[in-house]
């Protein structure tokens, strides 16, 4: 501290920041306050004195440092130091079932089948993650998920969150996650404050906690109070000593508890130095409770499935009797030396999982049907609703998926339906309340003519089909969504050219077909919304890289009915060129081991249109077509271990996953296919075979396990 400061200043600048930092987590954490909020301001007032006239005695760990600073114009990206995964999600004691059996299988192919399986059982919060570093116990950084790479620095609002500590119990360096959330009461009040002033309410409490945490006036989030629980230690540098922190924590010899005898830590090695780590969820819990962070108490552990389902139905019943929201239970195994046997998949850990709560269900009015057209033409309809609240957000649409859908359900216009909506799939109305129906109601006619049909309006239905489409193939609606398809990252993958861009580009006329993206120049799109010169530099840029393309990747691009990416992976590797394929007859298409005569019959009288095949020949003056055995090949390129075979997939693979185990049977020399056939070399078979497992054996087909698979993957 800076002599200049009289020493007794210094003396009660100490004592204030540790008397407000115990009241803090007395009130925020522990919930058992000893003084009122009005003593502890007078308390912040002032330090904020003191602080104001000494500023050189300010520290980064001030209790003051959480009324917030001056606005920020804009947050920073942060690159997480441990990747932040999601759960894979269940929805009944089935499904939880099959998790258990899967995590089991791997223990035993990871050697450790005999360790004692034991589950941590957490509530899932309504809120937002969170990821907080500390270095020497002082809150340096705080990032959103993001996307798990990458997040946004909010630090300093998340500063202004009185159950956050800034300064821990111990002088750890370590990472922590957790989540924010907002009581259900504070949303209340603030929605109360919005309606007095004739302002738009907020749906949710999650909506708002995320809002309010990315608000560029700390002040602002401030005055939220939002709150937190942590439940994870990503990452610990220096927990070498915790005695003071409790028994049980500290780094002996066996870190065995005192009074029970319970291992509660063990050695690990960090950054080249031994420390210790909690050797399970549930002891992590308490240390991080230890450490002066926010934990929630009810988490349980068992050693079972049957447990964590008695927990799952007891927390459903009360899950609206707590002050947050809850979507679900988050379920991990205990035992840190099975989680990290078990590892990860490419999006998820396997150790764990989150069990949500059923779908909510409410009702609301159908106020009117609409139609969404997609990029084949398929028409969808689509129920406009009354807003209605439902799982935590405000809709006014959901599906009606087609006509035989309506007809079953009977809907009309004017209905009063029951809305149901789980996770964050697309809400469904399940049923009609038939006796809140109007006398003058009429049953649904599907219309001869839809305006986003474009000129010509009239529509058909699919032979064979529920569905209905436009007649005219060239619709206005059906052009976005090919344009929209062609630009995704399963075609040519033109980053920056999203469906919102798109859309002005097409409604400007600089775009009518797809080999006009190419001829793109900076000048065309300066004038449109958004657009400033570097951010029509980096679209051009990004129209540049997208140039090369694999044949089957293009082949998916042109919107072919009937030509889903796997169907133009076997076109693209049967005639290894787009020339080959444009001259083909529907006989030849045919002779495409999984190409039946009704998907030849799509492709070839497609190719046979002039003015697909005048795009066809314009897109090749842009575009350069790669081997697709070379693309992300790695070291296998050339192997040809798999040459000659044939591979059909079925089921859920034990650790990979489908799109992976494909690109593996390519990079070595075979082939995949999406059907079964007695051409058919193997089928590899997962959990939940369905019906292609019985046609191999109808067929005599080889069926192979996952580790039969990799075995002649690898040689």
């Amino acid at each position: 501290m800076d002599s200049r400061a009289p020493k007794e200043v210094r003396e009660r600048l100490e004592k204030l920041k540790k008397s407000l930092e115990r009241h803090r987590r007395l009130y925020h954490t522990l919930d058992k306050p000893e003084i009122s909020d009005e003593a502890y301001d007078s308390l912040v007032r002032e330090l904020e004195a003191i602080e104001a006239e000494y500023p050189e005695l300010k520290s980064a760990d001030s209790p003051t440092e959480r009324v917030g600073g001056e606005p920020r114009k804009e947050f920073t990206k942060v690159k997480h130091a441990v990747p932040q995964w999601s759960f894979d999600d269940v929805f009944d004691f089935n499904e939880l079932e099959k998790w258990e059996e899967k995590v089991r299988n791997f223990m035993r192919k990871a050697g450790i089948g005999d360790e004692k399986l034991t589950y941590c059982c957490e509530l899932k919060f309504d809120g937002l993650k969170i990821v907080l570093t500390y270095q020497n116990g002082v809150l340096v950084q705080a990032a959103t998920r993001g996307d798990g790479v990458v997040g946004e620095d909010v630090t300093r609002n998340v500063k202004t969150i009185e159950s956050i500590p800034l300064k821990l119990q111990a002088p750890e360096s370590l990472i922590v996650v957790g989540e924010i959330w907002m009581a259900t009461k504070e949303l209340k009040r603030i929605n109360e404050e919005r309606a007095k002033a004739g302002e738009p309410l907020y749906a949710n409490t999650r909506n708002l906690a995320a809002g309010s945490l990315r608000q560029l006036d700390p002040k602002i989030t401030a005055a939220r109070k939002l709150d937190s629980f942590i439940y994870d230690i990503d990452q610990i540098e220096m927990y070498a000593d915790v005695r003071p922190l409790g028994k049980g924590l500290s780094a002996t010899a066996k870190h065995e508890d005192e009074t029970s005898g319970a291992k509660r830590a063990q050695l690990v090695t960090f950054k080249g130095r031994e420390t210790a780590f909690p050797v399970s969820q549930s002891a992590e819990l308490e240390l991080l409770a230890k450490l002066g962070f926010k934990t929630n108490p009810h988490f349980k552990v068992f050693d079972s499935v049957i447990g964590v389902q008695k927990f799952y139905e007891e927390w459903t019943k009360k899950r609206h009797d707590l002050a947050y929201g809850l979507d679900g239970i988050v379920i991990k195994v205990d035992s840190r030396k099975i989680q990290e046997a078990l590892g990860y998949t490419g999006k998820s850990p396997r150790w764990g999982v989150a069990y949500k709560f059923p779908a909510e269900q409410v009702t609301t009015v159908l106020e009117d049907i609409v139609f969404q057209i997609g990029r084949t033409g398929v028409i969808t309809p689509v129920a406009v609703l009354r807003p209605v609240l439902v799982a935590g957000s405000t809709v006014s649409r959901a599906t009606l998926h087609n006509e035989d859908e309506i007809k079953r359900l009977d809907v009309r216009i004017g209905d009063t339906v029951i809305l149901q909506k789980a996770g964050d799939v697309i809400p469904d109305i399940v049923s009609v309340v038939g006796e809140l129906r109007s006398k003058n109601s009429k049953a649904f006619k599907w219309p001869t003519h839809i305006s986003a049909c474009g000129g010509d309006s009239r529509v058909e239905r699919v032979p064979g089909e529920a569905a209905w489409r436009c007649a005219n193939k060239d619709s206005f609606e059906q052009q976005k969504r090919k344009f929209h398809y062609f630009t995704s990252k399963k075609c040519f993958d033109i980053d920056g050219l999203g469906p919102q861009i798109l859309n002005q580009l097409i409604e400007a006329g600089l775009i009518s077909t797809f080999d006009d993206i190419f001829t793109l120049k900076k000048g065309d799109i300066m004038n449109l919304e958004r657009f400033a010169e570097k951010s029509a530099d980096n679209l051009i840029e990004a129209i540049q890289r997208s140039r090369k393309i694999t044949l089957p990747r293009l082949l998916a691009s042109l919107s072919i009915p009937q030509v889903g990416e796997e169907t133009a992976y076997d076109i693209g590797k049967y005639f290894n060129a787009m020339e080959t394929i444009m001259r083909a007859s529907m006989e030849d298409f045919q002779a495409i081991d999984g190409v039946g005569p009704k998907v030849a019959e799509s492709i070839s009288t497609w190719f046979k249109n002039g003015d697909n095949l005048k795009l066809v020949k314009n897109l090749l003056k842009h575009v350069r077509i790669e081997d697709v055995q070379a693309v992300g090949a790695g070291s296998n390129v050339g192997a040809g271990r798999l040459e000659g075979k044939s591979f059909v997939f079925t089921g859920s693979l034990p650790t990979l996953e489908r799109e992976s185990a494909q690109a593996m049977v390519r990079q070595n020399g075979g082939d995949v296919s999406s059907s079964v056939s007695k051409k058919t070399s193997f089928v590899v078979a997962g959990e939940e075979a369905g019906s292609k497992l019985d046609k191999a054996r109808e067929f005599g087909v080889k069926i192979i396990s996952e580790a039969e698979f990799l075995g002649m993957v690898n040689g």
